[in-house]
């Protein structure tokens, strides 16, 4: 099988697109019992803090409306067809209230638009000094009519954290990282397509998961048979272009000098099948069976070729846990930095706060102190060493942390899970595999929570503080049933 263009295109493309910069619909309010001047320095100050964060923006200009701004039902039909016709460009709206706003006119242009993006409401703070007819502002008045409208008009809306926010603030600078953060996880999630690649091991029943209720929310499952695999690999030459190819990324991806070249090809050959399948069905993630198939009857673990594939933010899970690369992928979305899957798998001493979490594994070596190439220590025993190369193993650096798990609760029909941020310590470490040791604030009640509510003991972990951002996604825009834990003081 010989590379193919679409192959060459697939394996930079998530790249390319944390590369690409974002793009925000702006809507201006104005009201005109306002000081109205203010809406067009409030226009350019907003503007000004969009470019600061290397965001794009689709916007009235000011011969297109008055100031730019949206206040008459013509200004919003105008504002909404500019919308339109930006549809696929536009990956949120930001509504800035340089004074009260025309309510109404904000939530007729969202309606008329029909983006089904999300929605950021900022307001600009009076100035104690300038509470005279020409500058009063009345935003943070204004505000809760823009959102008491959105909330009649069932648009869902993100606000910020502090009531009013100057736009050049640095507490507006978070929240639009923050809300850029939501609105990569919303839009990589619509339409996303998932690989199924093998069957959920027989021994794994903790992986079920319900396709229909997937599907229910834009999310297709691609399935591969893992005999497909297998005979693709074997009418596949040793000299084949994808399989060379792919065989000088891995050498250059980890040190490999200890394993066998056989092995070493056979990784090699099973990474290009499954690129180049991903590239013709556009599956952008996968959740591979491993335990023990692959194994058995090919000789290697698809550890490394799965790893390569976390790294390049194509998210790659273990044993069939499609729900579990989802959240792998909502920490990448949000971070735009590789996630891994981990168990909840050991306590640490006595410290009732910290756990052991450990793969065999398939990290990305974005987690790692330093890694090398290595073979199964759990499966040899029962299929051989020989059988088990391919694992990436070292312990994960000291970093801040982010968690997170979805599953699909069957009985209620819906979509459910959990969030939360920790960090993985330094603490001294003597196993195998891929480990570290993690510290979560009250561990405790967070384990409780996992216990009594039936949830898997794979996790999604990601090395940045981007919980906020999953949970307000999954809640407010996908509909999803999430517990935040530790949630802090303030947070919407």
């Amino acid at each position: 099988m010989e590379a193919t263009n679409d192959m060459k295109v697939y394996e930079g493309r998530q790249w390319d697109f944390m590369a690409n910069k974002m793009t925000m619909g702006l809507i201006v309010g104005n009201r005109g019992f306002f000081p109205d001047h203010l809406a067009k320095s409030g226009r350019e100050e907003m503007l000004a803090a969009l470019a600061a964060a290397d965001i794009d923006v689709v916007a009235l200009t000011p011969q297109e409306s008055k100031y730019g701004a949206v206040e008459t039902r013509e200004e919003s039909r105008r504002c909404a067809e500019l919308f339109k016709k930006n549809h696929d460009r536009i990956d949120g709206v930001v509504v800035t209230l340089p004074n009260f706003g025309e309510e109404r006119a904000i939530a007729d242009t969202l309606r008329l638009a029909d983006l089904r993006v999300p929605v950021l409401i900022q307001a600009t703070p009076d100035d104690p000094k300038k509470m005279g007819i020409a500058f009063r502002r009345d935003s943070f008045c204004g505000k809760m009519s823009a959102c008491n409208n959105l909330r009649q008009y069932g648009i869902p809306y993100s606000i910020t954290t502090l009531h009013t926010e100057a736009p050049d603030s640095p507490e507006f600078a978070a929240d639009l990282q923050w809300f850029a953060a939501i609105c990569r996880i919303v839009n990589g999630f619509r339409n996303l397509r998932v690989g199924a690649i093998g069957a959920r091991p027989t021994a794994f029943n903790t992986v079920r998961y319900s396709e229909k209720i997937l599907e229910s929310q834009g999310i297709s499952i691609e399935t591969l048979d893992l005999s497909e695999v297998l005979g693709r690999i074997e009418r596949m030459k040793d000299n084949d272009d994808a399989a060379q190819a792919k065989l000088a990324s891995i050498k250059k991806y980890v040190e490999s000098k200890d394993v066998p070249a056989t092995a070493l090809m056979k990784m090699a050959k099973l990474g290009a099948v499954i690129d180049h399948w991903m590239a013709a069905t556009e599956v952008k993630i996968s959740a591979v069976q491993c335990w023990t198939s692959l194994e058995e009857n090919f000789g290697v673990v698809p550890c490394t070729v799965m790893s390569m594939m976390s790294e390049q933010l194509l998210s790659s899970a273990c044993e069939v846990d499609i729900v579990g690369v989802l959240g792998m992928h909502a920490l990448q979305l949000a971070s735009g930095t590789p996630s891994a899957l981990l168990d909840w798998n050991n306590n640490y001493g006595t410290n009732p706060d910290k756990a052991v979490c450990f793969h065999c594994a398939n990290l990305p070596k974005h987690f790692f102190r330093s890694f090398k190439m290595d073979f199964q220590e759990i499966i040899a025993g029962t299929v051989g060493k020989e059988n088990t190369y391919g694992t990436v193993v070292g312990l994960i650096k000291p970093e801040k942390m982010s968690f997170a798990r979805f599953s699909t609760d069957d009985t209620a029909g819906r979509m459910r899970g959990y969030v939360g941020e920790g960090r993985f310590t330094d603490d001294p470490l003597n196993t195998f595999g891929g480990a570290g040791v993690v510290e979560i604030p009250k561990m405790q009640k967070l384990l409780h929570y996992i216990c009594e509510n039936g949830f898997e003991h794979h996790v999604a972990a990601n090395l940045s503080s981007v919980a906020g951002a999953v949970h307000e996604a999954a809640t407010r825009y996908l509909g999803w049933e999430m517990y935040w834990h530790e949630r802090p003081n303030g947070a919407c």
